[in-house]
């Protein structure tokens, strides 16, 4: 006949479960990585040297959305912008959170990867102002990590934001 275990022995295996159950917590809201996105946030950062300035990338996909920021010389958020597909007309809108109306400097590229991707898009863009040639280089790098990282949409639906009629 075997006793009853002792109450030392209740607590340790009462210790173990809680510590197990508070790693599984504390894993679950780990960042995933690159390749496990399903519900979790990947952030990718990455350096480029383009048109001879040192030009710093980050992103961050989420569930529905992608935040993006671009930086050179600072890490300041610099302008930021909110972009997503719209209805009924297949459109992207697109508006300033931060900075001016007047230094559009991100705008574009979070239109164009709003078309590009199907996603909700957050710009943050800290690059130097009115040198066209820099962001649409920029811009040419961005979308080259996001197909490697597998956040394009197939062509046959890159024409639009591809928004279902329901």
């Amino acid at each position: 006949m075997s006793s009853p275990p002792s109450s030392s022995s209740g607590k340790a295996l009462d210790f173990e479960a809680a510590s197990k159950s508070a790693v599984a917590s504390v894993e679950s809201l780990k960042f995933k990585h690159q390749d496990d996105i399903a519900g979790g946030v990947q952030v990718t950062s990455f350096s480029e040297i383009v048109d001879e300035v040192t030009l710093h990338f980050q992103i961050i996909r989420l569930a529905k959305q992608i935040y993006v920021w671009i930086g050179s010389t600072s890490a300041n958020l610099g302008n930021l912008y909110a972009a997503a597909p719209t209805r009924p007309n297949n459109t992207v809108s697109v508006t300033s959170i931060l900075g001016g109306v007047s230094d559009n400097t991100g705008s574009g590229i979070a239109r164009r990867l709003v078309l590009k991707t199907g996603l909700n898009i957050i710009v943050a863009c800290n690059i130097p102002k009115n040198n066209p040639m820099l962001e649409a280089n920029a811009e040419k790098k961005l979308i080259e990590k996001l197909i490697a990282l597998g956040h394009s949409r197939p062509k046959s639906q890159s024409s639009g934001p591809g928004l279902s009629s329901s």
